[in-house]
């Protein structure tokens, strides 16, 4: 099926820090980890983002695709779920939320728009947030109807105010939201503070405290 940008048989062109699709390999369920340039690992190699290390966990039945994407709002991170349905057959959807003033402009081609885009001058707090509960909204319809599992968590500490009572992430959200990613989190816990290689994104530190928190609270639920 397609519709304009919206298809179930392909993901939109862009650099996965994951292995080949093509051909599928066999005998494991296929967990998939949407998110922004957090989630991505931007300045980061490889072997040092979180995705990465959540992928050491239950290898004999899991395998992980990193779908992160610099700079992706929700909207992006639904229209790859989407695209990953005929290619990827997810079972475990992992969505880590960026900030939700993002959108993406589908002109001539695809365009994430991030704070201070003058496309995004007539949002407010409001219309950011239901455009955010609209996307954790069709993740779960999407769950639902492919019976997937599925867990939310947010690059940005201030998500934690606006999660309580949203029945829907109630089972599955880190309460505490990327626990010690702020900054100036980073300098209460480490002596130095901590970023990837761009001086701009967490280090590697951050993601693989983030990584052993998930799988505190949900190693049990992750199978």
């Amino acid at each position: 099926m397609k519709f304009g940008y919206y298809t179930d048989k392909g993901l939109p062109e862009g650099d996965y820090r994951c292995p080949s699709w093509d051909p599928m390999p066999e005998g494991k369920k296929n967990v998939v980890v949407l998110g922004c340039s957090h989630t991505y690992g931007e300045g980061l190699q490889d072997n040092e983002h979180w995705v990465h290390f959540l992928a050491q966990h239950n290898t004999e039945r899991l395998r992980y695709w990193n779908l992160g994407q610099p700079g992706a709002s929700a909207d992006k991170m639904v229209r790859i779920l989407y695209g990953s349905e005929q290619v990827l057959f997810p079972k475990i959807i992992i969505a880590c939320w960026p900030s939700w003033n993002r959108r993406e402009r589908l002109d001539n081609h695809a365009i994430s728009l991030t704070s201070n885009n003058e496309y995004l001058k007539t949002e407010s707090a409001l219309t950011d947030r239901n455009n955010f509960l609209k996307n954790v909204f069709l993740v779960e319809k999407y769950a639902e109807k492919n019976q997937c599992k599925t867990f939310h968590c947010f690059a940005q500490e201030s998500y934690q105010e606006y999660i309580k009572g949203l029945n829907v992430l109630e089972d599955y959200t880190i309460k505490n939201c990327w626990p010690y990613w702020d900054k100036f989190e980073q300098r209460q816990h480490y002596d130095k503070p901590n970023f990837a290689a761009d001086g701009k994104h967490y280090g590697v530190e951050h993601h693989e405290r983030f990584a052993t928190l998930f799988l505190e609270r949900f190693r049990l639920k992750l199978c």
